[in-house]
């Protein structure tokens, strides 16, 4: 790597070091990419407490919904080789979708969580999510909530089933193949960027720790009173959920599971190129990473910010993030990606993942004068 981040490196490596000596971490990795070149890749700790297995460069993470950034990344390689539009009527692929009055619903609603379609059924299951067929029954027949584009709500799950069920009518093959044909592929990340995850890398995976990420979904279950419809009890994105084999190994395309640098790797790809690969255009990076829609979101109640599939945030960055803490970002005026993954999935515990994101994008604009 380029000595002039040395720096750098030794600045977050101490970092991560003290969050795994200190208990407050297990395993923690971190990521970035400046002009399509890696400046950093650091980890530390443990993969697997139990075991003492340690957290390696290459170490799967199960990252919850930083994984939409995967799907949301297919989807424009796609529309980039003209096979899907963003003004893509669902129903004009997914015929049977087109019920109770959904045909208005285009690709970019769903991409801009504003589909109308953010609750699943109150008794879902974890083996529902396992049944491909099941879950796109269930979104063909449901009702929506609200016309397309009225309202902005995060579609917690039902974001993927909604694009991937796309994905599958369009190309003929499961969302986590043309990731791994069209992105993962090609960027030399096989072994490291999943959707479903196959079941010969299942034993590589990071072993996931509740750290206040349950008590968490308990208390936004009692207190936000639209939490429990897009994400009923049974299926709260936390750690049980993201421990079972059976759902690792299922398409579930609103999550995903990673290493930090091979999150860092793809975003780098959406912005330049990585060693001879760009996924799209800059003309399209432009057009997806914009703002497409700011509004109260309806589950949290907060002010928010979606491009077509990724958060937008005012520092000029577009990515996502995943409940207990980790996140992958790009900054394209920076030419720079961010990732951070754990395996000890916290709430109210500072953020640490932002605090390393923070403290590479600061560096990088100390060091370069980009912003």
């Amino acid at each position: 790597m380029d000595t002039r981040w040395d720096g750098l490196r030794a600045e977050v490596r101490a970092t991560v070091d003290e969050l795994v000596s200190s208990g407050r971490e297990a395993g923690v990795q971190v990521a970035a990419y400046l002009d399509g070149t890696a400046i950093v890749t650091e980890h530390a700790g443990l993969a697997d407490t139990v075991t003492g297995r340690p957290m390696t460069a290459d170490t799967p993470v199960h990252a919850v919904s930083t994984g939409k950034g995967l799907t949301a990344t297919v989807v424009h390689v796609l529309a980039e080789r003209g096979r899907l539009d963003y003004d893509l009527p669902l129903a004009a692929v997914w015929p049977e979708f087109g019920r109770h009055g959904k045909g208005g619903i285009t690709l970019r609603h769903v991409l801009t969580h504003t589909a109308g379609l953010p609750a699943l059924p109150a008794d879902v299951t974890p083996e529902d999510f396992t049944d491909w067929a099941r879950m796109c029954e269930l979104l063909a027949d449901a009702r929506p909530l609200w016309a397309p584009g009225e309202r902005l709500a995060y579609h917690a799950w039902t974001w993927g089933w909604l694009l991937g069920e796309v994905v599958r009518r369009v190309t003929g093959e499961p969302v986590s193949r043309v990731l791994a044909e069209e992105v993962a592929g090609p960027l030399g990340v096989d072994r490291e960027l999943f959707l479903g995850v196959p079941e010969a890398d299942l034993p590589r995976l990071a072993r996931l720790e509740d750290a206040g990420l349950s008590a968490l979904m308990t208390w936004a279950g009692a207190n936000l009173p639209h939490f429990d419809a897009v994400a009923p009890p049974a299926v709260r994105p936390d750690t049980v959920i993201g421990s079972r084999p059976d759902v690792l190994r299922a398409d579930v395309p609103s999550v995903g599971t990673m290493s930090a640098r091979a999150v860092a790797r793809m975003y780098a790809a959406l912005i330049g190129p990585v060693d001879g690969v760009r996924l799209i255009s800059a003309e399209r990076m432009r057009a997806v990473s914009a703002p497409a829609v700011r509004a109260q979101e309806w589950v949290f109640g907060q002010e928010s910010t979606f491009g077509l599939g990724y958060a937008v945030e005012d520092d000029g960055s577009f990515g996502t993030a995943g409940s207990g803490g980790s996140l992958a970002f790009a900054y394209p005026e920076m030419g720079l990606t961010v990732a951070a993954v754990r395996n000890r999935l916290g709430a109210g515990d500072g953020d640490p993942m932002e605090q390393l994101r923070t403290l590479v994008r600061d560096r990088v604009t100390e060091a370069t004068g980009r912003r």
